[in-house]
């Protein structure tokens, strides 16, 4: 298959000038960082978050160099542990005044043969995928709730969800369970006028992924993709920036994948 270049990169049109943003996992190149960088490029203040405190404060010195030490702040947080998910969206709202935007992007993987996976490796994923994302969602909920002005969550969902991989049990069932809270959580949300939609990528590719995945498996997927070539992280972050901003007003409980590989 004869791969499509990757298109330029869209520059930002203010779309979320005034809001403040939390972004979890947002220290490395991948989606997340890509994510914080398209939201400060539309104008909105961000929180990036992640566990590994030292590489989050470089991500943070950064992205406060280009856009303003006053539209940037961080605070690591383990998304398994309540106390530090509290912490995080209190540091937003009493640095930024406000809390609109929730991207809720953190996410563990890894591969094993169910018949050879301990108990321990099943829980970790799914305590840090789906779990993270349910602690924070009620974080985020509980606030918008609170505030009575809407807000925007945006989880991260992932075509393995809804199709099948060898070696992918435990993150596929947390994936799937984070497209199913997604759906029920807007049905709850809607009545104070809060949206949560999710994305569901299938291939971003990022300096992290090359070192844990194969070339042949990287190779086969990428095949699977109309394009015949991997999602730029960006390309993620933009549809992200999309669901966070007007332009999809009347769209909640939705899971739109980037990618070819849907249902």
């Amino acid at each position: 298959m004869t791969s499509a270049p990757p298109p330029p990169y869209v520059p930002g049109h203010r779309l979320l000038a005034g809001r403040t943003a939390v972004v979890t996992a947002a220290a490395g190149a991948g989606i997340g960082g890509a994510t914080a960088r398209r939201l400060l490029e539309e104008g909105a203040s961000v929180v990036v978050s992640d566990a590994h405190a030292r590489r989050l404060k470089r991500s943070e010195a950064e992205l406060a160099a280009r856009f303003g030490a006053d539209r940037v702040s961080s605070l690591p947080c383990d998304v398994t542990e309540e106390r530090q998910v509290t912490a995080l969206f209190d540091h937003a709202e009493e640095r930024h005044g406000s809390l609109d935007i929730v991207v809720n992007n953190a996410g563990l993987g890894g591969t094993a043969d169910l018949v050879d996976m301990p108990d321990e490796q099943w829980d970790k994923v799914l305590d840090v995928t789906l779990n993270g994302t349910f602690r924070c969602t009620r974080a985020a909920l509980r606030r918008m709730k609170a505030a009575g002005g809407g807000g925007v969550i945006v989880n991260n969902a992932s075509v393995i969800g809804w199709r099948a991989q060898k070696g992918q049990s435990h993150y596929a069932a947390a994936k799937a369970g984070v497209m199913a809270l997604t759906r029920c959580a807007a049905l709850e949300a809607a009545e104070y006028g809060v949206r949560v939609n999710a994305v569901s990528p299938s291939l971003a590719m990022h300096p992290h992924l090359v070192k844990v995945t194969t070339p042949e498996l990287l190779e086969e997927l990428t095949s699977r993709e109309a394009f015949g070539r991997y999602a730029e992280p960006w390309e993620v972050a933009n549809v992200i920036v999309f669901l966070a901003s007007g332009y999809s007003s009347y769209m909640t409980g939705e899971i739109l994948a980037v990618s070819s590989q849907h249902p």
